[in-house]
């Protein structure tokens, strides 16, 4: 499937656990299990709004977007990292108002397996939309992965605090997981947000990345051609990188440009997505940058 059936299936996934996970809270009156149906809520939120940016990155470049919309998927893992950080705020303040006032669980075993059963669900959806992220490189879709996979972990604590509530008869667990989850997901929604902001501040390849176009690059390497100022960034799916190469000044323009398309599509053969600009320069002319004159 596509990043975008994912997304489909998991704003799907997402009303089946709201449904789930809310009569489970209502069945037990568990302040926990009302925090894993808020959380859920936050689910559905973001995978509608990742859907929406990856449909919206998927957009062919124009005239005001010469180089594409790929980084609106960026904008969609912030989103759900804002999403994720309020969530977080009212689940903790839902946990110390009943840590003031404890209140008896009832009807637990109900309560706990569609609670499970929501899981279960999130877990495989998780698992199958984290795969499918790192083979498209879809930041939207490992944002959506991820956050469902803390729901998953979420879960199991609440289902844990529950069980240990009710064998203990200690009542304040149930709250105290709830704050332990609402401190889990912030954590989760700040790593979420930065690595959205450091994606739209144009970071550079992956090593592996980096590797793949040194080694290409070493192909066409030899006493008159050198590639120097080799730069790369991402955004999105899409990779990117600049460089010059340098040959002999008195080569023609055509034989020049014959050499310059073979390298360009050795390194977008090897690297697929990748967008190669490279600049032709002669053997003995340096091209400088970093000079403090240039600087406003």
């Amino acid at each position: 499937m596509s990043p975008r059936a994912y997304l489909k299936l998991s704003v799907l996934v997402a009303l089946a656990t709201i449904g789930l996970k809310t009569a489970a809270w209502w069945v037990t009156g568990s302040v926990g299990l009302l925090s894993d149906a808020l959380e859920s809520l936050v689910n559905l939120a973001g995978a509608v709004f990742a859907l929406l940016m990856v449909t919206v990155a998927a957009h062919p470049p124009d005239a005001e977007h010469p180089y594409g919309h790929h980084k609106a998927e960026y904008f969609s893992s912030g989103f759900e990292a804002v999403l994720i950080l309020v969530a977080a705020g009212a689940i903790g303040w839902a946990a110390v108002q009943r840590l003031i006032a404890p209140q008896p669980l009832q009807s637990l075993g109900l309560g706990l397996g569609l609670s499970i059963v929501s899981s279960v669900l999130n877990g495989a959806l998780a698992w199958a939309m984290l795969r499918k992220a790192r083979e498209h490189r879809s930041m939207a879709l490992e944002g959506d992965a991820r956050h469902l996979f803390t729901d998953v972990w979420t879960s199991a604590g609440v289902v844990l605090g529950l069980l240990l509530a009710s064998a203990t008869g200690w009542l304040w667990l149930d709250p105290l997981v709830a704050l332990l989850v609402a401190a889990n997901i912030a954590r989760e929604a700040v790593a979420l947000l930065r690595v959205s902001v450091d994606g739209l501040m144009d970071r550079a390849v992956e090593p592996e990345v980096q590797r793949q176009i040194e080694a290409t690059l070493d192909g066409f390497r030899h006493q008159v051609v050198r590639f120097d100022h080799v730069s790369t960034r991402r955004a999105g799916q899409r990779r990117f990188v600049d460089l010059h190469m340098h040959m002999p000044g008195d080569w023609s323009l055509g034989r020049a440009a014959a050499l310059r398309t073979s390298v360009e599509q050795a390194l977008m053969s090897a690297v697929p997505g990748l967008r190669a600009t490279i600049q032709l320069l002669p053997m003995d002319v340096e091209a400088h940058f970093g000079d403090t004159r240039d600087l406003p």
